[in-house]
């Protein structure tokens, strides 16, 4: 039987590791923690909108392994919160059964898929996976057959995702265009059904936002979604058509199907509902953290299905998970203040700060410089470095500590 189980191998899943590792030693514990996942990387997800999205990942067992987790490399199908047993797969397609005493389930969430004509087509930055396979789409267009489209790319959805994409794909497509003399050809599409970009980034953040489309040259369809598509076209509900070779969906995202699995209350995006110390309600020895859990952040505002709140909310469960089997009382969760930084390409980034969204002001460049802090150190752990990796899962450690030499 594992003591602390882990499911998910995301941000949550491994501080959540961690976290319980961290109190399990500092209390002389020689109690068990592991990670439950299929995958042998952590993937740094928030970067997969950047070239190159194979590099966007950390071996989990030079992460986790020298501070003594085990992970179970397996596909969790089903939880028994009554047994405490989870039902998993192995690369084999063998089934097995993993006793736990306590569970943190951070099994993430998904990009909501539509269906419509065509939607096979569609790309999307959800998964490593399908960012490499998007890459290499790319990549492919110089040998596709010439003809209205081949260097157009519509992105259906202008919120934080669709905008980091959006405003990548110029570079990146000039980038494969530019050889063949094409690059004055490449169009960049985004389409939205809000009647504004950015509907939920703040009204001081899109004068910004809008200046940078402007600069990149990328047109906007506002007021309209995707309704098919061809390998040549994409099809609007407005009636309209853009010869497009390449389509991009970031609308939408849902809480893991695993979730459906616990008798618990779940908000519209499939969260589980959780008391301030993040355990699910009414279950006792079940904890949710990053995606699956419908946390508040702050009074009022719940916390986003984001890296910014996975990590603190991964400390926090797995902590208490370790906690309750030690007979310590449980910690709250609060995290650092919220803010955003959002890429906009070779035209630059723009910062806010708080629920309000208020423009957060510094020298020049200060916003792109703090999103390459963001995507390269930051939210990176660290590697065959047990030391560091449990200073830095303390939940009492904010994010910008995490990176920062130990005192």
């Amino acid at each position: 039987m594992i003591d602390v189980l882990v499911l998910g191998g995301g941000f949550a899943g491994l501080w959540s590791a961690a976290a319980a590792t961290r109190l399990l030693r500092a209390q002389g514990s020689a109690r068990s923690v592991a990670l439950l996942t299929p995958h042998p990387d952590l993937v740094l997800r928030p970067r997969l909108y950047q070239a190159d999205p194979a590099r966007m990942r950390v071996p989990l067992d030079r992460v986790l392994g020298p501070a003594g987790v085990r992970r179970i490399a397996a596909t969790a199908t089903a939880v028994d919160t009554a047994r405490r047993r989870v039902t998993a797969l192995t690369s084999d397609g063998s089934r097995t059964e993993v006793a736990y005493r306590s569970l943190v389930l951070a099994t993430g969430s998904a990009v909501v898929r539509p269906e419509l004509p065509g939607a096979a087509l569609l790309h999307d930055i959800d998964t490593l996976p399908a960012a490499v396979r998007l890459e290499e789409h790319l990549r492919g267009l110089p040998e596709a057959p010439a003809g209205p489209g081949r260097w157009t790319a519509v992105v259906a959805g202008a919120g934080f995702t669709g905008l980091e994409i959006a405003t990548e794909l110029v570079g990146r497509l000039r980038a494969q265009a530019a050889p063949y003399g094409a690059a004055d050809e490449v169009r960049v599409v985004l389409v939205e059904r809000a009647a504004v970009v950015g509907a939920g980034l703040g009204a001081a953040a899109r004068p910004v936002i809008t200046r940078a489309l402007d600069t990149l040259g990328i047109e906007r369809r506002l007021g309209t979604t995707v309704t098919g598509l061809d390998a040549r076209s994409v099809h609007l509900a407005d009636g309209s058509t853009v010869p497009a070779r390449t389509a991009v969906w970031t609308a939408g995202m849902r809480a893991s199907a695993l979730t459906a699995q616990i008798p618990a209350p779940r908000d519209a995006l499939g969260r589980l509902a959780v008391d301030r110390g993040l355990r699910v309600r009414g279950i006792e020895g079940l904890y949710a953290a990053g995606d699956t859990a419908a946390a508040l952040a702050e009074e009022d505002h719940p916390v986003l299905q984001s890296c910014q709140h996975a990590i603190p909310l991964g400390k926090v469960a797995g902590h208490n998970a370790a906690a309750a089997l030690l007979g310590l009382p449980p910690v709250d969760f609060a995290p650092d203040p919220y803010r955003t930084c959002l890429d906009l390409g070779e035209a630059g980034a723009v910062a806010t700060a708080g629920w309000n969204r208020t423009l957060r002001e510094g020298p020049e460049g200060f916003a792109k410089d703090l999103k390459r802090a963001i995507n390269e150190t930051w939210i990176s752990p660290p590697v065959d470095d047990p030391q560091e990796l449990l200073r830095r899962a303390d939940h009492r450690v904010g994010t910008r500590q995490e990176s920062a030499p130990s005192a």
